[in-house]
C-alpha cells in the first residue's frame, strides 16, 4: 500500500488546515457543529486535492523522471500503474465532490472552482512564468473561502489578502528551488522555469517579503480589524510573523533549502515552534480576553 499513500500524498493534506482559518478568526473555533462541519470539509478538500495530485503527476511523468526527488514518485517510478493511478484519481475526485455537496452547495462550487484551477493549471498554466505562482496562491485563497463558506462566517479583505501573499511568497521560494536545481543539473525541471533566474527570484522573493510584513502590521492595526474583534492587542503577534519570514529566509538563502514549504513544516522545529507561538497568541488574545492581563 505504500505506493499508493505515497501517490495520494497525505503529507500534503496539511495545506488544507487553511480551512480552519476563517473561524478561528471569527472566535468560533470551539464550536463543535462547525467544527465537525470543517472536519468533513477538510476530507473533502483533501480527496480531491490528491486527484489534482496524481492528474498532475500523470502529466509529469517525464519531467519527473529527470528530477532527483520526483522521479521517486509511483507514476514516475512505475511502482503504480498509469491506468490505476488515474482510476483512483477519478474515485477520489467524486466523492469529494459529492461530499461536499452533502456539506453545502456553496462549498461544492469553491471546490469545483479550485479543481477547475487546478485542471488548468496542470494542462498547461503552469507552464506560464509568473502565472503558475499566482494559481498556486489562488489555491489557498479557495481553501480559506470555502473554510468561510462552511462555517456560514465572514471573510475579510485583509485575511484574504495576507493569505495570497503567504502562500506567493512561498510558491517563488520553491521555484528558486526549481532555478537552483536547473543550475546545478543544466536540466528545466518545469518548463516555467525558463521564464525565471536566480536575480529575479531573489528580487521578487524580497519585495514580497517586505509587502508581507508591512501588510501583517497594518491588518493588526487596522480600526476595522480592531472594531470587530475587539481587542487592539493584535499587533504582539507580528514578533512571530517576522520570526517565521526571518527563518524561512534563512532557510533559503543560508542553508540552501527552499524544498516544498509543506516538508519544511514538518521537519524543521524553529518554524513549528513559531507557528505554535502565534497559534497561542492569537487564542490568548482572541479567546482569553477575560483574563486581566487582556482586558
Amino acid at each position: 500500500m505504500r505506493p499508493y499513500i505515497q501517490l495520494i500524498r497525505p503529507k500534503d493534506w496539511a495545506k488544507n488546515m487553511f480551512l480552519f482559518i476563517p473561524v478561528f478568526f471569527a472566535g468560533r473555533f470551539f464550536e463543535i457543529d462547525i467544527i465537525l462541519q470543517l472536519l468533513g470539509g477538510f476530507l473533502c478538500f483533501s480527496l480531491v486535492a490528491s486527484s489534482i495530485y496524481i492528474i498532475n503527476d500523470y502529466r509529469d511523468i517525464e519531467d519527473d523522471k529527470k528530477h532527483p526527488v520526483k522521479k521517486l514518485r509511483p507514476l514516475a517510478s512505475g511502482t503504480v500503474n498509469k491506468s490505476t493511478g488515474l482510476m483512483v484519481a477519478i474515485v477520489f475526485l467524486v466523492a469529494g465532490l459529492a461530499g461536499a455537496w452533502l456539506i453545502r452547495d456553496k462549498f461544492l462550487f469553491v471546490l469545483s472552482i479550485y479543481f477547475l484551477l487546478n485542471l488548468a493549471y496542470s494542462f498547461g498554466l503552469k507552464n506560464i512564468p509568473i502565472l503558475d505562482i499566482i494559481i498556486i496562491s489562488i489555491g489557498f485563497v479557495l481553501r480559506v473561502k470555502a473554510g468561510a463558506v462552511i462555517a456560514f462566517v465572514g471573510l475579510s479583505e485583509w485575511l484574504t489578502i495576507m493569505v495570497f501573499l503567504l502562500a506567493l511568497f512561498m510558491a517563488i521560494a520553491k521555484r528558486r528551488d526549481d532555478v537552483l536545481l536547473k543550475l546545478s543539473s543544466g536540466n528545466d525541471m518545469r518548463k516555467a522555469v525558463k521564464g525565471y533566474n536566480l536575480d529575479f527570484i531573489n528580487t521578487v522573493l524580497s519585495l514580497t517579503c517586505a509587502v508581507i510584513i508591512v501588510a501583517y502590521f497594518m491588518y493588526t492595526t487596522s480600526p476595522a480589524i480592531v472594531d470587530r474583534l475587539q481587542t487592539y492587542r493584535l499587533y504582539y503577534t507580528c514578533l512571530f510573523v517576522l520570526a517565521g519570514i526571518f527563518r524561512y529566509l534563512q532557510l533559503i538563502y543560508v542553508q540552501q533549502d527552499s524544498q516544498s514549504p509543506t516538508k519544511i513544516l514538518y521537519k524543521d522545529r524553529f518554524i513549528q515552534v513559531t507557528i505554535l507561538l502565534w497559534v497561542i497568541s492569537f487564542y490568548l488574545i482572541l479567546y482569553a480576553k477575560d483574563v486581566t492581563i487582556f482586558n
